[in-house]
């Protein structure tokens, strides 16, 4: 089974998957952003959930039910890295947020799941930089886990974002087999 994998433009809230990324900050208790649209689409019980998980560390990530998000199942939170505060760490930091997701959702029987463009909000990273470490850390974990998933999407905000992603796709998948862009 080949992996589809796609970008789109739009709400992550509303996106019907399996699961949905939140780009959480430490606490796992709401923020601006992504983390706040999610907590506000999810409602009261995503934040007593999120509570008995006592935070995450940077490049982790924690999976809650979805609540008053009907058409996905769960929520995986992961915490990106503030750009430049990670001693160059940065990359590998990123990298991990995308590959503990996709293994928190497989392992919870997932076959789809959206992610929103991790870190390059609020804590600064460059967009195309980002762009292509969230593929190139998607590729390489499908490539190990074949038939994990039936579908991956990123959700951007932007049409600007919605374009560099879509160069950074095709740069990494160009010549990658077993994927449907």
């Amino acid at each position: 089974m080949k992996t589809a994998i796609s970008i789109v433009q739009g709400d992550i809230t509303e996106r019907i998957v399996d699961v949905i990324v939140n780009a959480a900050n430490s606490t796992l208790l709401g923020g601006g952003g992504v983390d706040g649209a999610i907590h506000r689409a999810a409602g009261p019980e995503l934040l007593a959930e999120c509570r008995t998980l006592h935070g995450c560390e940077t490049g982790q990530a924690k999976i809650t039910k979805a609540y008053g998000i009907k058409q996905a199942e769960y929520i995986v939170h992961t915490v990106g890295p503030i750009y430049g505060r990670e001693n160059g760490r940065e990359p590998d930091l990123l990298a991990s947020c995308y590959t503990r997701s996709l293994q928190l959702a497989a392992d919870h029987q997932s076959k789809s799941i959206a992610f929103p463009s991790i870190s390059t909000g609020a804590y600064g990273y460059p967009i195309l930089d980002a762009s292509r470490i969230a593929l190139t850390a998607i590729r390489d974990y499908i490539a190990a886990n074949p038939g994990s998933f039936e579908f991956i999407e990123i959700a951007t905000f932007s049409q600007g974002d919605y374009r560099i992603y879509q160069r950074a796709y095709s740069e990494i998948f160009a010549a990658s087999e077993g994927f449907i862009g």
